[in-house]
């Protein structure tokens, strides 16, 4: 998927969208939990984490693994925020004390998340446009 001239640390042709959804989610629980341990909400620490798993997405994926790269790291801090906020984090499992924790967890790390969406999203785009156009003249 990337045409980056620097050696794949993966031999073969690199992870799957399982293999994607699987590496986003744990790098994103882990500095999570690191973070909520440490500072008790997310912020930076989260933040290179969500980019991390966004780009290295990108790079250590198969070519046709660019929706999943795109789609998966906001379902993954989702479910590490509902995991990790009320246990890790020291927050409460009071329903309304938890969503605005929740919120307020979503909203802090909200333009690294957008960011890195936006450029997944704009890299499966590219690829999409490439593979309709390659399909087209190979009708003709």
């Amino acid at each position: 998927m990337s045409k980056l001239p620097i050696n794949s640390p993966l031999k073969g042709p690199g992870l799957t969208k399982a293999g994607i959804v699987i590496l986003q989610f744990l790098v994103i629980f882990f500095f999570e939990a690191f973070e909520l341990i440490f500072r008790h909400s997310l912020g930076i620490i989260t933040c290179l984490a969500i980019w991390i798993a966004f780009f290295g997405a990108i790079y250590l994926g198969r070519s046709g693994t660019a929706f999943v790269t795109a789609v998966s790291p906001p379902v993954s801090l989702l479910i590490s925020s509902i995991l990790l906020m009320p246990t890790v984090g020291g927050g409460s499992f009071a329903p309304i004390k938890f969503l605005i924790d929740l919120v307020a967890g979503l909203a802090s790390v909200a333009f690294y998340l957008l960011t890195g969406a936006a450029v997944a999203w704009f890299i499966w785009y590219k690829n999409e446009k490439n593979d309709t156009n390659s399909s087209l003249t190979s009708e003709f």
